[in-house]
């Protein structure tokens, strides 16, 4: 217990009394209120890459167009039934499904609004297509599609996920970027709170010398004082970036699309607000000892 006992004890050195005691934590919380909304943000991305290639992996879309009258039920359903047999010949599909004239639209209504469901709006029939595999050969498929139905186009999301993919990791590489260089100003900013309580505290310091107190007994008191207000200053940081999360989850309720990541906290979430605080503690604990042992080591 006595090697942990920095932690609790309050020490010769009156750190408490320093002003870097009331404004440490908070800069710190805001750093680390930074840091966490850097990676609930390429959580979330990641989160949502994952989801779209689950959706789509082993599945096409058919777009079909519509007629030259596109108010000509009989002439968008011939085109249809054109397209599903060639696509049914085909021995890769094993499931074809016509989207209803309702669910295209809903899928245009952010976008165009009640117009989507007008219907003079040449709008193309779209047909989801599942294969037997992800990889399966589909041969002359698009050919074929375009002899039965002039126009029809075979789309496999290949193209989009990969831009949906680098947008992803850019956004996740932006956000470790933000991690390290919050990390490095809290860093910087605790060595320079500890320089400053070494400087205000000399006579004191060179009295435990004097007494036989050595450099690691002093350097115990300033790491325990960092790790405690790096613990305070996590714990701020990441119950504001936890409030933040749930209150824009609260106001965007309802308004969530396919186009957009899920604004929750899952288990990795979690996890990573509550490593935070004591990651936090552990390398300012950690900063401040380096910073105490190093000057100490200089002085005459």
């Amino acid at each position: 217990m006595r090697r942990f006992g920095f932690l609790f004890a309050a020490g010769e050195v009156p750190l408490a009394r320093d002003a870097s005691a009331r404004f440490l934590p908070w800069l710190i919380a805001f750093m680390v209120y930074l840091a966490a909304l850097a990676l609930l943000a390429a959580v979330a991305m990641d989160a949502m890459a994952a989801r779209w290639q689950g959706d789509l992996q082993g599945r096409l879309t058919v777009q079909v167009p519509a007629p030259g009258d596109p108010t000509n039920a009989q002439a968008r359903q011939a085109r249809l039934d054109r397209t599903v047999e060639a696509l049914l010949q085909t021995p890769a599909v094993i499931e074809v499904e016509v989207l209803a004239r309702g669910q295209t639209a809903s899928l245009l209504e952010p976008w165009l609004g009640e117009a989507a469901r007008a219907p003079e709006l040449p709008v193309p029939d779209l047909i989801a297509v599942t294969l037997r595999r992800a990889d399966a050969g589909l041969g002359d498929l698009a050919q074929r599609l375009e002899a039965a139905v002039p126009g029809a186009t075979l789309d496999d999301h290949q193209r989009w996920l990969a831009r949906l993919f680098a947008l992803a990791g850019s956004i996740e590489l932006l956000a470790f970027l933000v991690v390290a260089l919050v990390g490095a100003a809290a860093i910087a900013t605790v060595i320079f709170v500890t320089r400053t309580g070494l400087a205000i505290h000399r006579q004191v310091i060179e009295l435990l010398h004097v007494m036989g107190a050595r450099d690691l007994y002093v350097a115990e008191q300033f790491q325990g004082h960092a790790l405690r207000l790096g613990l305070a200053g996590g714990l701020l940081g990441a119950a504001a970036a936890t409030l933040t999360v749930l209150g824009v989850a609260w106001l965007l309720r309802g308004e969530q699309s396919l186009l957009l990541p899920s604004i929750r906290l899952g288990w990795l979430a979690w996890a990573l607000l509550i490593a935070l605080p004591p990651v936090t503690g552990l390398v300012a604990m950690l900063t401040a000892r380096w910073t105490v042992l190093r000057t100490l080591a200089r002085l005459p």
